[in-house]
């Protein structure tokens, strides 16, 4: 079973019939629906790939079987590294289906989060996952079933909503910093809807404990520039603060580095605690303690909600809140003196 097809270009799916011995007709229902054809006869069509480096059209499959098999994934910045574990959940979920995720920076603004999701809509995924603030538009006169994943300041109509109990985790950051003595706690905070439940959230605890709350950078990004400039007002206007809360890891990032420009050690002098539990947070040489939103868990559940809805269009709706945890590491530590 042996063909010598030259190396100048790809092999076709008549190469792969011609090297098993069967017809053009049999590998494509091989490649399309496996089960309706014999076991030997799968195994010459998949010897006769593999022997060629035949790999089958996605494009072509599409065609054919009027499926896509691909989930879109509209993120807001590849900068900030909380989807990974994300698109790790997501993946775990939708691979055993045959499915793939496609995905899309966004970057901020409306026009830009819309031309993400338009791109992803036209290439007919099946699925479309929002992992950034939606427009109010962006699903409109589409029957594709959508998951936003984490609080954003909307939901458009008809998607559900996967998320992390933000309020939970920002009480949950209070509470451990508290815990050590702190009474003089900043928080650098953004302007996304995930922020707002965390600052929220955070805001609620510290109040509880008749703590002064010290916010900056609600109407800002969540860059770690951003969380620079946020640790660098506070610090500044309130020298004697004792510990920083950053809405996601990387604001942490850029308040070590504030706190690293002031002559300030980390925990000694400030404690730092961020959020989502990124690869950041998880570096040996950082080692920053961190609330863990889960993403991978919501990541599972926005596939198989999704996964749900591709079957039966009919299901409603559905919100569903993950319950978060706190990493204690190396950046937290009882207040000094």
């Amino acid at each position: 079973m042996t063909l010598n097809t030259s190396r100048t270009r790809r092999p076709t799916i008549y190469d792969v019939a011609k090297s098993a011995g069967v017809s053009p007709s049999l590998v494509s229902l091989v490649l399309q629906n496996p089960s309706k054809v014999s076991e030997k006869r799968r195994e010459a069509v998949r010897a006769a790939m593999s022997e060629l480096g035949y790999r089958p059209s996605r494009a072509a499959t599409t065609l054919a079987s009027s499926q896509t098999k691909s989930i879109g994934l509209v993120i807001d910045d590849f900068r900030n590294l909380w989807f990974v574990d994300l698109l790790r959940g997501m993946e775990s979920a939708l691979s055993p289906h045959g499915y793939q995720v496609t995905l899309a920076d966004s970057r901020p603004g409306e026009n830009r989060i819309t031309e993400a999701a338009d791109g992803l809509l036209s290439m007919h995924v099946e699925g479309l996952v929002i992992a950034a603030e939606p427009s109010e538009s962006m699903m409109a006169g589409t029957w594709v079933p959508a998951v936003v994943a984490g609080w954003r300041n909307g939901v458009p109509a008809g998607a559900s909503l996967i998320t992390n109990d933000d309020d939970g985790g920002g009480r949950m950051a209070a509470d451990h910093l508290l815990g050590l003595g702190h009474t003089r706690i900043g928080h650098l905070s953004g302007s996304g809807g995930a922020a707002a439940h965390r600052r929220e959230g955070f805001r609620s605890g510290i109040t509880k404990a008749g703590v002064e709350h010290r916010i900056a950078g609600e109407s800002q990004g969540t860059s770690e520039e951003d969380g620079y400039a946020a640790a660098c007002w506070i610090l500044d206007h309130h020298p004697d603060t004792t510990a920083l809360f950053a809405a996601n890891d990387t604001m942490a990032l850029g308040a070590l580095a504030a706190a690293k420009a002031r002559g300030l050690s980390v925990p000694a002098d400030l404690s730092v605690i961020g959020y989502d539990n990124s690869q950041l947070a998880k570096s040996r040489y950082l080692d920053i303690t961190s609330v863990d939103n889960r993403s991978d868990v919501v990541g599972v559940d926005v596939a198989n909600t999704l996964l749900a809805r591709i079957q039966d269009p009919a299901l409603e709706p559905e919100r569903k809140l993950i319950e978060p945890a706190l990493i204690v590491r190396g950046t937290t530590a009882r207040v000094s003196g």
